[in-house]
C-alpha cells in the first residue's frame, strides 16, 4: 500500500481569477468546502496516511485551514520561497518524505484511480516512477472536433480539448529514493527535465486507469465540479437495503461516564429503547456497523480482552432483542493522529473494504460528539447527531445532516 502522499498546492489559478478571486487553487470552494478538502479525503479513502502540502502562493492560508479543520491529519509543509516548477516542488517535499515509494498529485484535480493496483503495478515492475493515465476522446466543450497539429498543441496548453489517447492525469506512484539520487537543478519541470528525458533509460511505466478526473483550473470544469462533487439532503425515505449504518458507542448506544470510560461490562447500561430501535435498523440497513473510540485500553486502564466482553455482550444482547450488529470496529490508539482514531476516517475505509457491499455514498453515521460528525464528513457518509450528551451543539451545522434525541427517535423517523 502507498501510506504517504505529495501534493503540490502552491498554483494561483489564473483561469479562476473571475470566480475565485485572490485564493491558491486548491483553495477554490467546490461543493461547500475547498477543493482540496475533496483531495485530501479521497487519498485517505485509498490507504494514504501521511502528508506533504508543496506550498507557494498564499499558502499561509492553506496551513491555516489544515491546522483548523484536519488538527488530527498527518502531515508537514514546504514552502517554496521561489516557484520551482513541479519537479523542484516535487524534490523539496520528497526531502521529506519517510516512506520509499509515495504518490504525487495535484491540489487542484482529482483522479479517483485505485492506488492499491497502482501500488501492486508499481511494485511488480520494480518502477521508478508510474504514471496514472487517464483514457480521454478528442472533443472540445461543444463536441468532437477535428485539430491541425498547431491548434491541437495550443489546446493542450490551454486544457481545452483532449485527443482520442490517454492522458497524464497527473497522479505519480515515486521511487523516492531513487528520484533523490538523480541531480537535479532548483527549479524544473517534472514531465520535461524527468518524465521525457528518463522514460528511455529509466524504469518509468504508464498505467491505465479509466476513473473520475476533474481539472478545477478550467473554469468549466470547475463550474462542473460544484454538482458532481456535491451530495443530495440526506432524505431517510430513500433508506433500504444497499444503506450502511455506522454506530458510534458511548453515549448512543450505551450512557457514557462523563471524561471517564466505560471499563468492565458491569458499568454498560444501554440507554432506554436502544436495544428494540435495532430491530428497527436491522430492518432497514443492509449492513449495521460500530466505531468506537477506545482509548482506555491504550491508556492500560482496560485490557483489550476486556473490551471485547464488553462487545460481545453488547452484541449479544441486541440480537436477543431481534437487532444485529455486522462488524465492530475500535481504535485504542492515544495518538489523535492514528488514521483509525476518529475523526480520522479510517474505521469507515476498513469496513468498505472488507464488505463488498458498502457504499459510502449510500451510508451514515450517528454519534453523540463533533468529532463523529467529522468522521462523517471525512468518510465522504452523511451525519446524523444525537443531542443525548451535548444538546447544545448548534443545529443547523454545517457538518450536521441531522439531529435527533436519541438513537429511538432515529429509528422512528426512518
Amino acid at each position: 500500500m502507498i501510506k504517504e502522499a505529495i501534493i503540490l498546492a502552491g498554483g494561483l489559478g489564473t483561469r479562476l481569477r473571475e470566480s475565485v478571486p485572490d485564493l491558491p487553487k486548491c483553495m477554490a470552494p467546490v461543493a461547500g468546502r475547498p477543493f482540496l478538502f475533496h483531495v485530501i479525503n479521497y487519498l485517505r479513502s485509498q490507504g494514504v496516511e501521511k502528508f506533504i502540502f508543496s506550498l507557494g502562493y498564499k499558502h499561509e492560508l492553506i496551513e491555516d485551514y489544515l491546522s483548523t479543520q484536519f488538527p488530527t491529519l498527518s502531515y508537514q509543509c514546504v514552502i517554496e520561497d521561489q516557484p520551482l516548477g513541479t519537479g523542484g516542488a516535487i524534490l523539496l517535499a520528497c526531502t521529506k518524505a519517510a516512506e520509499k515509494n509515495i504518490v504525487v498529485t495535484n491540489g487542484d484535480t482529482l483522479f479517483k484511480v485505485d492506488l492499491h493496483k497502482a501500488a501492486m503495478f508499481h511494485n511488480h515492475n520494480n518502477a521508478e516512477c508510474t504514471l496514472l493515465l487517464k483514457p480521454m476522446t478528442r472533443f472540445d466543450r461543444y463536441g468532437v472536433v477535428e485539430l491541425d497539429e498547431e491548434q491541437l498543441v495550443n489546446s493542450f496548453k490551454e486544457k481545452q480539448f483532449y485527443e482520442s489517447g490517454n492522458i497524464n492525469g497527473g497522479v505519480y506512484l515515486l521511487n523516492k529514493d531513487k528520484f533523490l539520487d538523480e541531480e537535479f537543478p532548483a527549479k524544473f519541470s517534472f514531465e520535461k527535465h524527468y518524465l521525457e528525458k528518463f522514460y528511455p533509460v529509466r524504469r518509468i511505466y504508464g498505467l491505465i486507469q479509466d476513473a473520475y478526473f476533474i481539472d478545477i483550473g478550467i473554469p468549466e470544469d470547475y463550474n462542473r465540479a460544484q454538482s458532481e462533487l456535491s451530495r443530495p439532503p440526506l432524505d431517510l425515505s430513500t433508506v433500504d437495503k444497499s444503506w450502511t449504518l455506522f454506530i458510534d458507542r458511548d453515549g448512543v448506544i450505551n450512557h457514557e461516564k462523563k471524561e471517564d470510560y466505560i471499563l468492565n461490562w458491569g458499568e454498560f447500561r444501554f440507554y432506554e429503547g436502544v436495544e428494540k430501535a435495532f430491530q428497527k435498523l436491522a430492518d432497514k440497513f443492509g449492513k449495521i456497523i460500530i466505531v468506537s473510540n477506545q482509548r482506555g485500553v491504550g491508556k492500560q486502564l482496560m485490557t483489550e480482552q476486556e473490551l471485547r466482553t464488553i462487545h460481545q455482550n453488547m452484541q449479544e444482547a441486541i440480537e436477543t432483542a431481534g437487532g444485529r450488529i455486522d462488524k465492530i470496529y475500535y481504535c485504542t490508539s492515544t495518538d489523535n493522529k492514528h488514521p483509525d482514531r476518529k475523526p480520522n476516517p479510517g474505521m469507515a475505509f476498513h469496513a468498505k473494504n472488507y464488505f463488498d457491499s458498502v457504499d459510502l455514498s449510500r451510508s451514515l453515521i450517528i454519534g453523540n460528539k463533533p468529532s463523529d460528525m467529522l468522521f462523517g464528513k471525512n468518510a465522504g457518509i452523511y451525519s446524523v447527531f444525537l443531542a443525548t450528551t451535548n444538546p447544545d451543539v448548534p443545529f443547523p451545522h454545517p457538518d450536521i445532516d441531522l439531529r435527533f434525541d436519541s438513537l429511538p427517535d432515529f429509528a422512528k423517523a426512518l
